[in-house]
């Protein structure tokens, strides 16, 4: 049997497929293992590549898989879809997947380590919290409207709605009891939160590049503590490649020598995007204040002919690459260091 040169790894929760080719990317051997046969399997062989596709619990397998001895690349799922051959299977993903892996322009997603997913858990779950805490609160307007009451939007204001229900003597007692248990969720919740924040803090303030991030207009510790986790600026040639990463970049339908521009592509880490369009927003409505310093040329001339979320956009693909400046540099942001925005 010829030498095995390359893997490709289809995973799933108990059930792992596996192709592998040889050097002129021959079909040498396909096989499908438990989870329990996995590691004992790839520890007979000798080392190779071995490619799996960069979705759940695939940097737990990358981390073991490589001190095995193998060399590990974790393909973007995306990337691997269009080697996919008709009629979807387990047996054509994984030779999908090692087919991706093979190809010379191909990018890889760095594998994590234990720590950089304890510390990118704590974001995660603080954001699954505040979804939480919003559908419990639509979960208030919603019942309450049934009963005529009704207030401003804003989770400031669930608090008043709350008390608008507990005076009004017109809503029945098991309603009362029901909106009762909603404050409860939301009182805990909003508790458990302000513990994650205080944490997220702590360690905005112990991480060096976090702080430097933190001093970009529009970016808080949560969106600067996020870059700081997520990103990985060596993998970026530049900040240009970045904001694409993020999905801030508009996608492309160009053909025939006509370039044609539409929405952006939304690809990338989502929560972070989000992060940054927020903070966009929110600075520009501060340098829509009369007097505001923050309030650049360069933003005043595009919302004078743009309409205010297209340039929160733009704004968040700025502060994007301003981001991977200061993260490759090593430097703080100056409203006056030209240089450093003009290397994103």
């Amino acid at each position: 049997m010829s030498e095995i040169t390359r893997i490709g790894v289809d995973t799933s929760k108990a059930v792992f497929t596996l192709h592998g080719v040889d050097a002129k990317d021959r079909p040498v051997r396909r096989m499908t293992l438990r989870r329990g046969q996995m590691i004992p399997s790839l520890r007979k062989l000798p080392p190779t590549v071995v490619a799996m596709e960069a979705c759940g619990s695939s940097h737990y397998w990358a981390r073991e898989i490589a001190v095995l001895g193998h060399t590990v690349r974790l393909v973007p799922p995306q990337y691997v879809k269009p080697y996919v051959k008709r009629g979807k299977n387990d047996r054509n993903d994984a030779e999908a997947i090692c087919e991706a892996a093979g190809r010379p322009g191909m990018h890889f997603v760095p594998t994590k380590t234990v720590q950089q997913q304890a510390d990118g858990m704590v974001l995660k779950v603080r954001d699954t919290m505040v979804c939480q805490r919003t559908a419990l609160i639509n979960t208030v307007r919603g019942h309450a409207a049934e009963f005529g009451l009704v207030v401003a939007k804003g989770a400031a204001k669930v608090e008043e709605l709350l008390s608008a229900i507990e005076q009004n003597t017109d809503i029945p007692p098991v309603a009362r009891e029901m909106f009762e248990l909603l404050r409860q969720q939301i009182t805990d919740i909003n508790a458990r939160l302000a513990a994650l924040d205080a944490r997220l803090h702590a360690a905005h303030k112990a991480n060096p590049v976090s702080q430097r991030l933190a001093t970009i207009p529009g970016v808080g510790p949560i969106t600067a503590l996020t870059l700081a986790i997520e990103v990985d600026p060596a993998q970026f040639e530049s900040g240009r490649h970045l904001a694409a990463w993020a999905g801030l970049t508009p996608l492309e339908h160009s053909t025939g020598g006509k370039q044609r521009i539409g929405k952006i592509s939304r690809a990338g880490n989502e929560r972070l995007r989000a992060l940054l369009v927020a903070g966009a927003t929110s600075l520009i409505q501060a340098a829509s204040k009369p007097g505001s310093r923050q309030m650049t040329e360069w933003l005043r001339a595009l919302l004078a002919r743009r309409p205010r979320k297209l340039v929160a956009v733009a704004l968040a693909n700025k502060m994007a690459r301003v981001a991977w400046a200061l993260m490759t540099s090593g430097e703080t942001y100056r409203r006056d260091a030209t240089t450093v925005v003009a290397r994103a």
